[in-house]
């Protein structure tokens, strides 16, 4: 007999779909915030943003890397240097807890501000899914 029995292959590859189905949400990391609503339409994109987080504990993060608040202007300096000489400067998007303080918020938007990053957009849900309301 010199057929080839197909069965076998069609049956590891549909295991193999299955697995690939169920890792690949799993495999998307980031810091778990509760973000507010608001009715704003998400912001155009062309590179990648510099992702700032503050936790549900006050935790700040850049991207997924905590940070301590000693530290904060250091790293926004080297996000800062990293980007001299290109004509627009680097996105930041800003995640907040709900149930944070105000306060907080604003202490870490006015080390955005010191650093020189003034293109700060504030991360939110909406009604369908995230969006950002630019600064």
């Amino acid at each position: 007999m010199a057929d080839i029995n197909v069965t076998p292959l069609v049956d590891v590859m549909l295991v193999l779909l299955i697995i690939f189905m169920v890792t690949a949400p799993l495999l998307v990391t980031g810091v778990p915030v509760n973000l507010p609503e608001t009715r704003a339409k998400g912001l155009d994109q062309d590179a990648k943003p510099t992702i700032v987080s503050i936790d549900r504990d006050g935790g700040l993060f850049i991207d997924e890397d905590q940070v301590s608040d000693a530290d904060l202007p250091d790293r926004l300096a080297e996000i800062v240097s990293a980007n001299a000489g290109k004509p627009e400067p680097p996105q930041i998007f800003l995640r907040a807890d709900t149930a944070l303080d105000y306060g907080r918020v604003m202490r870490v938007m006015g080390e955005l501000n010191r650093a020189g990053l003034n293109k700060v957009a504030l991360v939110s849900t909406g009604a369908d899914d995230v969006s950002a309301g630019s600064d």
